[in-house]
């Protein structure tokens, strides 16, 4: 079951102000997961493994099974996760040039 039941809403104000504070706890978990993956960057010997796919595969289905058992959309979350991870693999690219052209 879901820890974070969502509370019901009776305007578009309450809505947008529980969507807000989400985003208050979302953002810093991102910089966060950025931390690690620029570490990755830091730490992959070739920049051909920045891109795996069995590790996106095996996050994908993680995350799915995840959402289906908070009662979520799985497809949401999907989509989600696949555009984070893209944008993760491109910043991840940038960092591992960035970090061999300052050696």
């Amino acid at each position: 079951m879901n820890p974070h039941a969502v509370e019901h809403c009776d305007t578009m104000d309450d809505v947008r102000r529980h969507i807000d504070a989400l985003d208050a706890r979302i953002v810093p978990l991102l910089v966060e997961r950025g931390g690690y993956v620029a570490q990755a960057a830091r730490i992959k010997p070739h920049q051909d493994q920045v891109y795996d796919q069995p590790r996106i595969d095996f996050i994908v289905e993680r995350v799915k099974s995840l959402a289906r058992d908070l009662q979520g959309s799985e497809a949401v979350v999907e989509a989600t996760y696949r555009a984070m991870i893209d944008a993760f693999i491109a910043y991840e690219h940038g960092e591992f040039a960035r970090l061999r052209r300052e050696d």
